[in-house]
């Protein structure tokens, strides 16, 4: 007769914390300001162009990342990385747009040179607030952890962090020392049913489990026994060793969801992500049309064959895909069974390997990105026949096709570039691609263009 509303309003979808709110706004918020006054210090008035530009860097910073928990000189490169990139896109705009001349040389370099330094500092000031805070012995909580296995200890480590303002007291397993983690056999304080006359015992302000899923009737029995104390409760999934991206409560109707492998270009973020890929591939397009035809021409008299080398690809959520590419080899594999290219291949021609070892075979695919079928940015397509071997292979393998492929990619910045002769190179290009799915942010896509520019001319691993 009344519907039943008993699970309604059950979970709250977490609220953004202070100091994330604050980083969001405070990078673009800088960026702006300071433009703004070396404008205004420099004598000139603020015209509707430096509005323009000030509304577009604020489009593109934000939101700003969470650096206060970063050491310092990780924070500061990580700054100094992105404002390059943001400034080269810029440069890039204005140059096609013929709109430089719009701005003061003086204001420009007081403004690219002031900028990261005021973001550090500002990064410098958040954390020393935090860090103070998290030494006051008010503000200090004592936390244990359900669960000795390696997921428990890795929990504990981020707790014993001094800048989370958590004593860690110790962990408790009903399992014996033998088969729990060889780091937390020295901090077990006892079985699961002693967990909660410890809480009252000691003041306990947190409790983290850590036991797999597979355990709840455990955990329910265990939530049960420490519901009748203060301590806050939390439950770090372990969902059966699979590695969870984007994680995130949703609502459906009033019933609480959570997202265990979900892409992270939803909303507003697949939005800013193809505006992205089709600003910068036209920009790219119209600067680099006469390199495509100077490498049309070598392609079509280094042998005989296409200039353009289409291979099927798995894109996004795995449906099939044309990639192009200039063809850089005699033959072109594109059937169930593709053999990746070595180095010293003798089916790569003398042009062919040129343009592999700058990556320039690899420009047609910025057609790809206007049609949608790529992105500038994200996990390299491989051979269909590629997929296939490897999805039986490795763990997590095809949670890379939740996202569009890109012309380049987290994991050919650091290194993973070129063959991939054994399961544990592949195993490694993998997981950065799924570390990319995880932290995907605008500046980590302007970072990685910036990285791939310089790697164009110094990446021993192409070929």
């Amino acid at each position: 007769m009344f519907e039943d509303r008993s699970y309604k309003r059950t979970f709250y979808s977490a609220p953004q914390s202070v100091t994330s709110l604050i980083a969001a706004f405070m990078e673009p918020t800088i960026t702006v300001a300071v433009f703004l006054f070396a404008t205004v210090a420099n004598g000139d008035p603020v015209l509707r162009s430096d509005l323009t530009l000030c509304l577009l860097v604020f489009a593109l910073s934000f939101p700003g990342r969470n650096r206060f928990r970063d050491h310092l000189i990780a924070a500061g490169t990580d700054i100094a990385t992105s404002w390059i990139a943001l400034l080269a896109i810029l440069f890039l705009c204005g140059y096609a747009t013929r709109s430089l001349g719009y701005f003061s040389t003086e204001v420009l370099i007081g403004w690219a040179l002031v900028t990261p330094v005021l973001q550090w500092m500002a990064v410098w000031i958040g954390r020393s607030i935090l860090v103070s805070r998290a030494a006051r012995p008010e503000a200090r909580r004592t936390a244990v952890v359900v669960g000795a296995g390696p997921l428990g200890v890795k929990v504990a480590r981020a707790l014993a962090d001094a800048e989370a303002g958590v004593d860690f007291a110790g962990y408790f397993d009903d399992r014996t020392d033998e088969r729990v983690h060889n780091d937390a056999t020295q901090q077990r304080l006892g079985t699961l049913n002693q967990l909660a006359p410890y809480i009252r015992e000691h003041g306990i302000k947190e409790v983290y489990i850590t036991l797999p899923l597979g355990s709840q009737p455990r955990i329910v029995e265990l939530l049960e026994s420490v519901q009748g104390t203060t301590a806050s409760i939390f439950f770090v999934p372990d969902v059966f060793g699979i590695s969870i991206i984007q994680g995130r409560l949703q609502d459906i109707a009033g019933v609480p969801v959570v997202g265990i492998l979900e892409t992270p270009f939803t909303g507003t973020n697949e939005l800013m992500k193809r505006l992205e890929d089709i600003v910068l591939a036209t920009l790219i397009l119209i600067l680099i049309s006469p390199v495509l035809l100077a490498l049309a021409v070598g392609v079509k008299l280094s042998s005989p064959g296409p200039v353009i080398f289409r291979q099927r690809r798995n894109g996004i959520d795995g449906a099939e895909i044309v990639v192009y590419k200039f063809r850089s080899m005699r033959t072109m594999d594109n059937g169930p069974v593709v053999k990746q290219a070595t180095k010293d291949d003798p089916r790569i021609t003398r042009f062919g390997a040129f343009i592999r070892r700058t990556s320039l075979d690899e420009l047609p695919q910025f057609i790809n990105v206007l049609q949608g079928r790529m992105s500038i940015v994200g996990p390299r397509p491989h051979a269909v026949a590629h997929n296939e071997q490897y999805r039986e292979m490795i763990k997590a393998y095809m949670v890379r096709h939740k996202v569009k492929p890109g012309i380049t990619g987290w994991a050919q910045v650091n290194g993973h570039r070129g063959e991939t002769d054994t399961i544990e190179k592949m195993q490694a290009r993998v997981e950065y691609d799924l570390e990319y799915l995880r932290n995907w942010s605008l500046g980590l896509d302007l970072q990685i263009i910036v990285r791939t520019i310089r790697l164009m001319f110094a990446d021993r691993n192409a070929y």
